[in-house]
């Protein structure tokens, strides 16, 4: 029997990867996006993110690429979409937070559905992987099946993605656990499509979980919303700990031996942004005051007003350290993207740390090894370096505030040399401070005692 042949529509972050994880796991793969220079780039192996190992995953497989398999093909056209008789489409696209308000904005998911459906000329199935609020699945049913062909058997599954970022090719081919969401009865067919797509994974031992359409839309939502809390819990932590004098780093660590709490993300911070966690717990919480259950999630609401308060309380210390005025000080920001391994600057705090600082008159200057352009265009106003040293030359305080690898390896002693004061905040309670104090640093954490 022939290999399943696939489409992909929407190639950003989500797209990309799994047009080309689908690839890898022997599939016949055709990605499309409405943005010509984003499929010109994907043509050519390239691709318009940072991601590790997503390029050579592409160039691996991409059409007309020396020593490719050829099995993955981009496109802007429906039609062409339509004429490649795929057996699975999946749907890939942003849903964004509307502007000003919490709720999710579902025009790209719509707008995919209204362009998919008269192309399906024969019996298919549609999957959507975007995040989506809980109801969604049911309405975009309905809409399939009005919009397709008379006569054609259009099926529907919601199968949320798990991905992070700088882990997502890694997260697309050996998954912690694979959701699918279907249409009781009418879901057979589904599952036994996506049984075939995911049997590589599941041979691996990725668990299966089988459910309605409500539930795998919640599952993303839910497990999103799980996590910031125990962001937000442990920087709630370090707010008492630097009242009471306590140290956050100590405190993480013993409770963290606790298997019911453990240890992964449990360091203190200036908190969680990106383009996932913000927006997804405000849409949940959003929706949740649509279906009457808001009561249910309002200590989300506390969850997002601490990871929030967070920026500003880094602000203030470093205001606090330079003398209580950022007026004519020079400011060094290590890190701009929300996390690293990753130039995704979206709802950075390091960004908006720097930012804030900038503001209120402090001469900021900006290092990240992969998020320079993208910080550029979201603050053209900044100043930018291109090294670390650089970036810290003549600063009267630096600002560790993006966890990168290549932060953790600085020398101390050489930084030192250009700096105009030793004075070191770490935002990311990820630096040694024995080290950092050797060197005649003055080094401060949020939530710890000041040596």
């Amino acid at each position: 029997m022939a290999p399943l042949k696939i489409t992909v529509i929407g190639t950003g972050y989500l797209g990309a990867t799994h047009a080309a994880a689908m690839a890898e796991l022997g599939f016949e793969v055709l990605g499309l996006d409405v943005v010509p220079e984003k499929i010109a780039l994907l043509a050519g192996g390239r691709v318009p993110m940072y991601e590790p190992g997503l390029e050579e995953l592409l160039a691996a497989h991409v059409a007309g690429l020396p020593g490719s398999t050829g099995r993955l093909r981009f496109t802007c056209s429906y039609e062409e979409l339509g004429a490649f008789d795929a057996d699975v489409h999946f749907v890939c696209v942003n849903t964004p937070q509307k502007h000003g308000e919490y709720a999710c904005d579902m025009s790209y998911v719509d707008a995919v559905v209204e362009s998919l459906a008269p192309h399906l000329t024969r019996p298919a199935l549609v999957v959507g992987k975007s995040t989506v609020p809980v109801g969604s699945a049911e309405r975009i049913a309905v809409k399939l099946a009005a919009l397709a062909p008379a006569g054609e058997e259009v099926d529907l599954a919601w199968n949320p993605e798990f991905l992070r970022e700088g882990y997502a090719v890694q997260d697309t081919l050996h998954p912690d656990r694979i959701v699918i969401g279907i249409d009781g009865e009418r879901g057979e067919r589904a599952e036994k499509l996506l049984r075939e797509v995911y049997a590589t994974p599941m041979g691996e031992g990725t668990p299966l979980v089988v459910t309605d359409f409500p539930t795998a839309e919640l599952v993303k939502t839910a497990a999103n919303s799980f996590l910031a809390t125990k962001i937000s819990f442990i920087n709630a932590m370090a707010e008492v700990c630097e009242a009471a004098g306590g140290d956050v780093v100590k405190l993480a660590e013993a409770i963290g031996h606790d298997e019911r709490i453990g240890k992964k993300f449990l360091r203190a911070g200036i908190g969680f942004g990106g383009g996932c966690l913000p927006k997804d717990i405000r849409a949940f919480m959003a929706r949740a005051g649509e279906l009457g259950a808001d009561q249910a999630l309002t200590f989300l609401r506390e969850v997002d007003s601490i990871n929030m308060r967070r920026r500003g309380h880094m602000v203030e210390l470093a205001r606090e350290a330079v003398g209580g005025s950022f007026l004519g000080k020079r400011v060094a920001v290590l890190g701009a993207t929300f996390k690293p391994d990753s130039d995704d600057v979206r709802d950075s705090p390091a960004l908006n740390v720097a930012g804030q600082i900038h503001l209120q008159g402090g001469q900021v200057t900006v290092y990240d090894p992969k998020g320079m352009d993208n910080a550029r265009r979201v603050f053209p106003t900044l100043g930018y370096a291109d090294t670390a040293l650089d970036a810290a030359r003549g600063a009267e305080v630096v600002l560790h505030l993006t966890e990168w690898r290549e932060f953790r390896d600085l020398d101390p002693a050489a930084l030192g040399e250009v700096v105009t004061d030793r004075l070191l905040l770490d935002g990311r309670n990820a630096l040694d401070p024995a080290v950092w104090r050797a060197a005649g640093w003055t080094y401060r954490a949020m939530g710890r005692p000041r040596a």
